[in-house]
């Protein structure tokens, strides 16, 4: 499956979707599908990357943190990890958030102001115990998600 097309026979996960390329890799994804946790991980990732209004099907869709990048730090913090928050918890039902941390990236000139969020999480099978694995995506600068 690595560097080729995927067929069919290839996806063994009922959870699966189209990899999305690699930040400053063009065509990286192209082929490519994660299945099981790697596509909860990108779907929560999708999610986050997302300004709300931009999906024309689903304009409630994504997060609103692009509201909170040039806030004070004292504000963002808190508004971020509450619009995070809801966000998973509303468009990915599999997920258990466990924590929201968000970090100001104050050395990112010239892209500007950026926040690194990182999400711990579990699966959510009920009362069966699911290790906690977590998510990284940055936002801002350019105006795109790296």
């Amino acid at each position: 499956m690595p560097g080729g097309v995927v067929t069919l026979a290839d996806i063994t996960s009922a959870d699966w979707s189209m990899k999305l390329d690699t930040p400053g890799a063009p065509g990286s994804g192209l082929g490519q599908v994660v299945q099981g946790v790697d596509d909860v991980n990108q779907c929560i990732a999708i999610i986050l990357t997302t300004p709300k209004g931009t999906d024309p099907l689903r304009p409630g869709f994504g997060t609103e943190v692009w509201n909170f990048i040039d806030a004070p730090i004292s504000e963002a913090g808190p508004a971020i990890v509450r619009e995070v928050t809801q966000s998973i918890t509303q468009f990915e039902p599999r997920v258990k958030v466990l924590s929201v941390k968000s970090t100001p990236l104050l050395d990112t000139e010239p892209a500007g102001a950026q926040v690194e969020i990182t999400i711990s999480w579990q699966l959510d099978l009920g009362n069966m115990p699911t290790p906690a694995r977590s998510t990284r995506v940055t936002i801002g600068g350019t105006g795109r998600a790296a």
